[in-house]
């Protein structure tokens, strides 16, 4: 099974999940206006809301242990983050380590906070403070890479994608991250490991598609015909397309096609797949388009 990648922990939830007892389909619809492929946003499970009423129960109603009620703050915290209430999750993350400050994963969430919000240099901490506590915790190299990249401090975190694509060779979206980050450094010896590290990925993989994409072995219009294929649940292909969008954009972007990657951000974002790296870091992104294109407008009319 391929591995999403989802900004959580790698054993998600462990009391929520258990108070769920499964997924629920959400349906989506998909037309086409002007060549481009949209999907319906989806819309949270209605289990999330239940889930969250028992929660709020348990945490007002029921004695508990800190160590008890810090993972009851933490469970609900995610829950909040998988439905875009980042606020309420960062109040429930912050009382989680309050209570318990040994908890990796809620250092994991903040550290993610912190990123996206340009807050680098306490992202770095956080995610410092996680492999400290738990040094086998890969996606925190995934995670403390993101912020090096969006920090701008790009060789520290290829070092940090190379550590987490050395623990899964085959994960395609680790060979994603580590192209994208290595570009930064050196383009064209970046495309080149690509294309090696592309070999050891299973070509029935979604990911192995936006790898080949990257690679120019497919064009757009057969990266969003492979959205389709392989679906084993409604809100995959939501899912999917919120990748495709991200991964399509930054690569318009990095061909100068600033208009076209900030459509491709906003359809990203327009999935509501809050919890995806994807989703997490593509208002940054939009942001970088808009002030680029906001420039080159300004030059224009000096001219």
């Amino acid at each position: 099974m391929e591995c999403k990648l989802r900004t959580t922990v790698i054993a998600v939830v462990v009391g929520a999940s258990m108070l769920l007892s499964g997924c629920a389909a959400t349906q989506s619809s998909s037309e086409n206006v002007t060549g481009q492929m949209i999907v319906a946003p989806v819309m949270p499970d209605y289990k999330m809301e239940v889930t969250l009423a028992k929660l709020n129960e348990i945490l007002a109603t029921m004695e508990l242990t800190d160590e008890q009620r810090a993972r009851f703050h933490y469970d609900r915290g995610v829950i909040y983050d998988s439905v875009g209430l980042r606020l309420l999750g960062r109040i429930d993350f912050h009382q989680a380590i309050k209570l318990q400050p040994d908890l990796a994963d809620a250092y994991n969430f903040l550290g993610i906070y912190y990123t996206q919000e340009g807050e680098f240099d306490s992202a770095y901490e956080a995610f410092d403070g996680v492999l400290e506590l738990s040094p086998g915790y890969d996606y925190a190299y995934l995670n403390r890479g993101i912020a090096l990249y969006y920090g701008e401090r790009f060789q520290l975190a290829v070092e940090d994608m190379q550590a987490f694509l050395a623990r899964d060779p085959s994960d395609g979206y680790r060979v994603l991250w580590l192209y994208l980050m290595s570009s930064a450094v050196d383009k064209n010896q970046a495309l080149a490991d690509l294309a090696l590290q592309r070999q050891q990925l299973k070509s029935e993989d979604w990911a192995s598609v936006l790898v080949d994409f990257y690679l120019g072995k497919i064009n757009q219009e057969q990266v969003f015909a492979a959205a389709k294929v392989g679906l084993s649940q409604p809100k995959e292909y939501a899912e999917r397309l919120c990748e495709a969008y991200f991964y399509l954009a930054k690569q318009a972007a990095a061909n100068g096609q600033y208009q076209q990657a900030a459509n491709f951000y906003r359809l990203t974002l327009a999935t509501n797949i809050y919890d995806f790296v994807e989703h997490r870091y593509a208002r940054i992104e939009l942001a970088k388009m808009k002030n680029i294109i906001q420039q080159a407008a300004e030059l224009s009319n000096k001219g």
